[in-house]
Parts: structure tokens; C-alpha cells; sequence
């Protein structure tokens, strides 16, 4: 929706609600449910000015303003003194502008609140440090060590200070408690400690270290190479991004699902501090699209820049992001400039044929995942949803016999995923092939997911197909009400009401499914049923 048609839309809820609000107030909190975040700061920011003694309306101009990356939000902060964001706001940019002493006092007098209690010990120590004042830093971490809420951030936080100071024992000791507080790898904790040890002399642990990571997480084997390229130019920790750092570690458990929650506006502090960092950008990315706010989550991931050796896997994500905001063509022009620049990934190929698929451009998905399986030296177990998307666009193309071996392959890959189990037993009821081993399938499905109205619907299916209306019936209603949207569900129940000769019944479902617009093949398969009921 643009600019105009928010005004517009806001203006006429003002209307309808007498203006009880002021317009510019009304237009704002549109625009924000919709993500236009820098108009509803704008329209807030007016609200404000046409009523500055309102001190709800100087915390939401607030707010707004630097989820929008306004630079007025640092001069509102300055009005709000009892607001922990606000001044935690304003002692970030006074680190950002190199002037820790009052960045320090900033953090250290930072208002009483659970979460910016939390945060101080930790801020105060990395302004301390900046100023060349380790002990005084360490010092000052050490309640926060034992802060369980805080869990292993501050003995994170705790070896970077000791690695910045070069207190390289008491660094060496600290990486290490890290290690075997660790529950689970991540990257962001393994590339910190990779840059340790190559900076120790340690490159191979370094390497191992890395490799490590990708392995528990595949879809990171694209960075692969950019990664271990960084080892040649470990880099210590630096003050400003480290306080980012703290910033985005702690938004990450904060965050929930409500509306600019602390999470969301504590990412938006570190990019203030360090515009392009990956992590905070990949956070708020998550954030948008958690409430399918797909433009707005794209957009985050469209300021890092190609230099970061992440790019590649965050394009990617981009890419999705596209093809879910309706931009398929950019998701696919993105997509195939990354399998250019990558051409021994099969990530950038796979991702495409999805993207190709979703647009029901099934023959060149296909094409695209021929290409990403021929880079397949030995499939891994990992690799079952490749042969399962190929094995699914084949099926559109009526090409069964390779569709049926794709399906297989995945099974053999990965013998117990449900959503190969059953898809090859419902093409294979479809068909009326082998019901028995069908139904066998279908039911090790549903024991995986006993409420997904897909499989429940499969199992009715196969049910019907073998004469069993009854059960059919049962289990096509309970599907029905899983997925009440479901145009392919709506039109099976119509299709058991039928053979129950409940002909009314099944007329009403059939012509409910078309409502709901199945597919093209679906839907000249119920207008046949609907055709031959009527004569």
C-alpha cells in the first residue's frame, strides 16, 4: 500500500471515528500496522507537534521514530528522562561519536527496569574498556556472571574484554568456560572463537572450529569459503561493535511477537551504533517477518553489504523473502545471479526451482532442480527435500514413473519424513495403485503428525478409494475442520458425502471448493462431478 492510500484509508477511520484522535495520529498508527514505518513516524512526530505538552504522544513519536531510523528520535529522547530506551539511546550515540566517558555515565545511570538492569554491567563494562580500563571492566562484569538470566552472554562478553585487553591467559581460559557452557553451537559464537585461535597461531583449530558450524547448520556451507578467508584477517574485539553485539544477543532472547516489543527496539539501538552489522539486520528481518511483514523484512536484509562474508546465505533469504512479497521474478533474477556466482552451490538452484514452482513454472523448476542435484556428488540424508520438490513438480507435469522414483529416492534418504510418506501415498491412492501400501504410508505419516489436515485428509482418501465410506467420512469431516480453507480437503469431503449418498450434501462442498480456487487440475475434476451430478 503507498503513502497516499494509507493517508487516505486513516483519514476516513478518522471520520468514521469523529476524529477522537488527531488525523496525523490516526495516519501514523496506520501506516505502522501496515510497516511504512518512516510516514508513521513522520505522521507521529506532527501529532506530536500539535500537541507537545502530550507526554503519550513524545514516548510513540519516540518509539516509531527509531524503528524508523529517524534522526529525530535521539532529540526526543533527550525529553524523556525516565525512559530506559531513550536514554540508552542517547548514551549509544555518545559512544558512536567517540565520547566514552559520557557513554559511561550514560549506561551506568541508565532508569531502574528489569531489562536495562540486565544490560548495564555489561554496557558500562565495554565503555570502560574502550577507555583503556580492563581491570576496571572485569570488575564490573562480575555480578553479571553470576546473572542467570543473562546465561552465558556475560562470559561471553567477559573473554572478549580479556581478549581486547591482550590478557591472553585469562582470555584463553574464559574462551574455554564458553565452550563447555556452550549447549549448542552457533556461528556467531564460532566465529569469535576461530578469530581467537587464529590469532593464537592455532589456524587448524580455527578452521576445525568453523567447519564445525556449518556442519550443525548446512545452510551455512555456501559462506563456507568467505568464512575461512576471514582467518587470514582475524580481527580483535572492538569496543563499538561489541556493545552492538550485547545489544542484539539480548534482543534475541527478549524478543516475542508483540508489537515493537524491547527486543525489536533494542536492535534497532545497535544499528545505530553499527549500520551494516549482519546479526542485527538478520534479527530484525526475523522480527518483520514473524508478523509477516515480508517488504519491511526485506528491506532489513537489502542494507548488508556484499563484502559480509554471510552475504551469500543471507541472498538467499532475500530471495524468499521476495517470492513471499509477491516479487517472484526478483526472488528468480536474484536467485540465478547467485547460482552464476556460486556454480558448484546447489543451494541458489534449489531455492530457485521452489521459487519457480510456487509461480507453477513446474518444467523449469524442474530444469533448475535437475541442475542442483547433478552438483550432488553423494545426497546426503539432508537432501531428501530436493528429490521430494523435483518428485512434487514432476507430479504436476503428469510425468508419475519419475515423480513416483523422486519420492522414493527422498525415502531412501530419509526413511520417516511425513511429507514424503505422504505425498506418495496419496498420488499412489489417487491412482488407485497399491492402496494397501498407500494406507500404510499415510498412516506412518499421520503418526508423525496426528493433526495435520493433509495427511488426514490422505488417510479419508485412501479410505474412500478402498470402500470404507464411513471411516472416509469421519476422517474427511475431522480434516475438514483442520483446514476449513482447504479447496483440494472441501472437495474430498463432497466427494465422500456422495458415495454416502448424501447427494446434497456433496454438491454444497464441491461448489465450496471452487470458491475456494483449487488448482487447475483439481478444479476440472470437480466441475466433472458437479456437471454429472446435475444431469
Amino acid at each position: 500500500m503507498n503513502k497516499l492510500a494509507i493517508v487516505a484509508a486513516a483519514a476516513s477511520l478518522a471520520t468514521a471515528a469523529h476524529a477522537a484522535r488527531p488525523a496525523d495520529y490516526l495516519v501514523s498508527q496506520f501506516a505502522a500496522h501496515q510497516g511504512d514505518l518512516p510516514l508513521a513516524a513522520e505522521r507521529m512526530q506532527a501529532a506530536l507537534a500539535g500537541d507537545p505538552s502530550s507526554q503519550e504522544l513524545r514516548e510513540d513519536a519516540f518509539v516509531l521514530s527509531l524503528l524508523a531510523g529517524s534522526p529525530a528520535a535521539p532529540e526526543l529522547a533527550r525529553d524523556l528522562p525516565a525512559n530506559p530506551l531513550a536514554q540508552l539511546l542517547l548514551a549509544a550515540k555518545a559512544a558512536h561519536d567517540g565520547d566514552w566517558p559520557r557513554a559511561e555515565l550514560g549506561f551506568a545511570e541508565l532508569p531502574h527496569q528489569p531489562l536495562s538492569d540486565a544490560l548495564r554491567p555489561l554496557l558500562v563494562a565495554w565503555a570502560q574498556q574502550a577507555q583503556g580500563q580492563s581491570d576496571r571492566a572485569m570488575d564490573t562484569l562480575q555480578p553479571a556472571l553470576t546473572n542467570n538470566r543473562l546465561g552465558t552472554i556475560a562470559l561471553l562478553h567477559a573473554a572478549l574484554i580479556a581478549d581486547a585487553a591482550h590478557r591472553d591467559g585469562l582470555a584463553q581460559r574464559l574462551y574455554a568456560d564458553l565452550a563447555h557452557a556452550q549447549t549448542q553451537s552457533s556461528l556467531q559464537f564460532a566465529q569469535i572463537l576461530a578469530s581467537w585461535q587464529a590469532r593464537s597461531g592455532d589456524l587448524q583449530a580455527a578452521r576445525a572450529t568453523l567447519a564445525s558450524a556449518v556442519h550443525a547448520a548446512p545452510e551455512l556451507a555456501i559462506a563456507q569459503p568467505a568464512l575461512l578467508a576471514e582467518l587470514g584477517h582475524p580481527r580483535a574485539p572492538v569496543p563499538l561493535y561489541a556493545l552492538a553485539q550485547v545489544l542484539v544477543e539480548v534482543a534475541a532472547a527478549t524478543t516475542g511477537d508483540t508489537e515493537h516489543d524491547a527486543g525489536e527496539l533494542l536492535v534497532k539501538v545497535a544499528l545505530t551504533l553499527v549500520p551494516d552489522m549482519a546479526e542485527a539486520r538478520l534479527l530484525a528481518s526475523e522480527i518483520a517477518s514473524n508478523r509477516h511483514q515480508w517488504n519491511v523484512a526485506a528491506a532489513e536484509l537489502e542494507h548488508v553489504p556484499a563484502s559480509e562474508p554471510l552475504s551469500p546465505v543471507i541472498q538467499l533469504r532475500l530471495a524468499a523473502l521476495y517470492a513471499r512479497d509477491n516479487r517472484a521474478q526478483k526472488a528468480a533474477d536474484l536467485l540465478t545471479r547467485l547460482a552464476d556466482a556460486f556454480p558448484d552451490r546447489p543451494e541458489p538452484l534449489a531455492q530457485l526451482g521452489d521459487t519457480l514452482s510456487g509461480e507453477g513454472r513446474f518444467a523449469d523448476a524442474v530444469s533448475a532442480y535437475d541442475r542442483a542435484i547433478a552438483l550432488l556428488p553423494r545426497p546426503a540424508a539432508s537432501d531428501w527435500t530436493l528429490f521430494y520438490a523435483r518428485g512434487a513438480a514432476l507430479e504436476r507435469l503428469h510425468q508419475w514413473p519419475r515423480a513416483q522414483a523422486d519420492m522414493n529416492r527422498a525415502l531412501e534418504l530419509s526413511p520417516d519424513q511425513p511429507s514424503a510418506l505422504n505425498f506418495l501415498g496419496y498420488s499412489m491412492a489417487d491412482r488407485n495403485q497399491d492402496l494397501a501400501q498407500a494406507e500404510d504410508m499415510i498412516q506412518r505419516a499421520l503418526h508423525a503428525r496426528p493433526n495435520d489436515g493433509a495427511i488426514v485428509d490422505s488417510l479419508g482418501w485412501v479410505k474412500l478409494r478402498l470402500g470404507d465410506t464411513r471411516e472416509a467420512l469421519r476422517l474427511l469431516e475431522h480434516a475438514a475442520e483442520l483446514e476449513p480453507e482447504d479447496a483440494s480437503i472441501t472437495g474430498h469431503l463432497g466427494d465422500a458425502y456422495w458415495s454416502a449418498g448424501r447427494h446434497l450434501e456433496a454438491e454444497e462442498q464441491w461448489r465450496r471448493a471452487l470458491v475456494l480456487k483449487p488448482d487447475p487440475d483439481e478444479q476440472a475434476r470437480i466441475e466433472g462431478r458437479l456437471k454429472s451430478a446435475t444431469r
